[in-house]
Parts: structure tokens; C-alpha cells; sequence
């Protein structure tokens, strides 16, 4: 199959390996309201971690959009034009309206934000091999899989990323999915059923949507919580089973799905999680990564109040003052504010670099 290898260009290293872009938000006519998703959160973590300071437009690598080519490395054709029908997009997204818009408008306003995360997914994956970590600030689409979207998830980028490193990235022949949304993740689930090169640890809701009885054969590790699981149980579990998990199989990559739908007082999740537990609970997992070098790729998945997004930037913003999060400068004199400086004007104009 001819690839492209756009979604794997080299970037330059003055740039953190968070991966963004404006087109992640969904905005049509506010009908994007209709959906308990915050579906601007997106653009507000990254707002708020610029106002922290610790990134800039110019240094954040810009997602581009996953293509049909990429795309196909695990959809199905058949799949890709079901979703030329805009009653199929509004029963995945479950936003019922968008059955009755033309589906150009579709095409714009939903699949396009959503194909721009799901390459951002697949870019952060390269990024993490490279650099020992990444983030992207969208993506997280674990409901979705080779043929079959739902629960807002339209295309499986977890699967994308994983497959992609495997195909085309040597030395990475072993992952492992840490899912700790407040959903089974049962998209991955069923793509990698019979795959032993990929480990699944997922701790979910059992009482919540999709309860995929077939999927769950592919889980090594399930973790099934009752509704109002709280910090101290939760994180107990989490630490306990990611150790467990990262111990029995050394993988070369870590996708974390780290949903914030573990919230105390989500809608859907039934959790009872506080914000500073899942501050908490991304710290325990980039832990168990970073201490046994495996590169690690967060995605951020579900979280459906309007809080979600101070807590994302929150625990981005703990992962660094810890330590375990930094953006590795390519030059000795780093450090020196006029060196940085220096670097941030170079790296301007490469981190946006978006081919056309």
C-alpha cells in the first residue's frame, strides 16, 4: 500500500511534543451543545496552559488531518462511506440533528475535527518514540472501531497510532493501552482481540454504556468499578494495576486514554473521582512510564463537564513541575534565556508547519 508519511515528519526538537490544533473544536450553529461534550474543551486546555506559561503557539507541534490513506491502515472503505451518510454520523456523535444537515456540512463541522485529532493521535505517537513522551489534547476515540463508530468516536486512533508504529517504526513491535475513561474501552478492544503483540489494561464503570461483553475477552487486566468509586480506592486500583501491568509485559509504547470522566458529578461516568485525584492518578501513571523509560502518548478521551479542562491543564501542569514531563532543547546552552530565545524564534516558524 503507498503510504504517505506526512503524519511522521521529523519536528524539530525546540517544539514539546504536545499536539493541538484550533480545528479540534466542534462549533456549528450550537448544536454542539445538544451533546453533554464540551466540544470547545480543547482549545481551553491549551488556553490555559498558555496563560501558565508553559507553552506558546509557536512551540506546539500543529495536528494535521488524518487522510482517507491513513485512515484505511485500519478502517474499512465500507466503513469511511457510512459516514457519508449524515444519520450515521448523528447516531455515533449521538447528536440527533445532524442527521438532517447536508453532509458536506457534516464532513466540516464534525468528521473534520475529528479526522484533525485522530492524526494528531497518530503524530504524537512518532512523537512519544522519539521523545519519551507526548500528549495529544484531543483524540482518545476508544469506542470506534475498524468498522463500527459510536459514543462520539467516529475513528479508532488509538488503534491508528498503534498500528502505525508497528508498520513503520522499528523497535516497536509491543504496546500497551492503559484506558482509564469512566467507558470500557471497547473500540481497541475488539481492533486488537487476537493480537498478542498488544496489552490492555482498562478500569471502567461496569454498569455504563457500551458493557461490550465481546470486548472485554480482549481485556488482560479489567478493572470493574462500582458507580461512585472514590480517590482512595480508585487510585489504590490504578497504582496497584498499572505496576502489575507494566511488570508482567514491558511494552515500547504506553497509550495512556486518560478520560477525566472519572469526575465526581460527570453525567455519564458515574464516578465519584475529585479533580485532585485524577491529577492524581495521571501523575501514578507517567510515573510507571518514565521511571521504566517506555515512551508513553496521552490522549484525553471523555469528560463531559466544564470543569474537564482546568483539570487537564492542572495535571499537565503537575507533570511538569514534577519533572516527568519536559521539553528536551537540542542545544547544550540550554538553559540561558537568550538561548531559549533564540531557539523559540527558530522553532517558530517549523512547530506550525503544516504541509499542504
Amino acid at each position: 500500500r503507498p503510504h504517505r508519511t506526512e503524519l511522521y515528519e521529523d519536528l524539530p526538537s525546540a517544539c514539546w511534543p504536545i499536539v493541538y490544533s484550533p480545528d479540534y473544536n466542534i462549533t456549528f450553529l450550537g448544536l454542539e451543545k445538544l451533546h453533554p461534550f464540551d466540544a470547545g474543551k480543547w482549545g481551553k486546555v491549551i488556553n490555559f496552559l498558555k496563560e501558565e506559561k508553559l507553552i506558546a503557539d509557536d512551540l506546539i507541534v500543529e495536528a494535521r488531518e488524518a487522510a482517507d490513506e491513513d485512515l484505511l491502515v485500519v478502517h474499512t472503505r465500507r466503513y469511511l462511506n457510512k459516514l457519508k451518510w449524515s444519520f450515521v454520523v448523528a447516531t455515533i456523535t449521538e447528536i440527533p440533528p445532524v442527521a438532517f444537515l447536508p453532509n458536506f456540512i457534516v464532513q466540516r463541522r464534525v468528521l473534520r475535527p475529528l479526522r484533525t485529532q485522530t492524526g494528531g493521535t497518530i503524530m504524537a505517537g512518532k512523537l512519544a518514540v522519539d521523545r519519551g513522551w507526548a500528549i495529544n489534547v484531543g483524540g482518545g476515540f476508544h469506542h470506534c472501531s475498524s468498522d463500527k463508530g459510536g459514543g462520539f468516536c467516529a475513528y479508532a486512533d488509538i488503534t491508528l497510532a498503534i498500528k502505525f508504529l508497528f508498520e513503520r517504526v522499528q523497535g516497536v513491535s509491543k504496546a500497551t493501552i492503559i484506558d482509564l475513561d469512566a467507558h470500557q474501552g471497547n473500540g481497541h478492544e475488539r481492533d486488537f482481540m487476537d493480537d498478542h503483540r498488544v496489552y490492555i489494561l482498562d478500569a471502567y464503570n461496569r454498569y455504563i454504556y457500551p458493557g461490550d461483553g465481546f470486548a472485554k475477552r480482549a481485556i488482560k487486566r479489567k478493572v470493574e468499578l462500582e458507580w461512585g468509586t472514590e480517590d482512595t480506592e480508585y487510585l489504590q486500583k490504578v497504582h496497584t494495576h498499572v505496576e502489575g501491568a507494566l511488570n508482567e509485559l514491558k511494552p515500547d509504547i504506553i497509550v495512556y486514554n486518560a478520560g477525566t470522566d472519572v469526575l465526581d458529578g460527570d453525567p455519564l461516568g458515574g464516578l465519584a473521582v475529585s479533580p485532585q485525584g485524577i491529577v492524581k492518578r495521571d501523575e501514578v501513571v507517567f510515573r510507571a512510564a518514565r521511571s521504566r523509560r517506555i515512551p508513553i502518548l496521552m490522549v484525553t478521551s471523555g469528560g463531559y463537564q466544564k470543569r474537564t479542562a482546568r483539570i487537564i491543564a492542572d495535571s499537565i501542569l503537575n507533570l511538569h513541575s514534577l519533572g516527568l514531563i519536559d521539553k528536551e532543547l537540542a542545544t547544550s546552552g540550554a538553559g540561558s534565556p537568550r538561548v531559549e530565545q533564540m531557539i523559540r524564534d527558530s522553532a517558530k516558524d517549523l512547530c506550525n508547519l503544516s504541509l499542504q
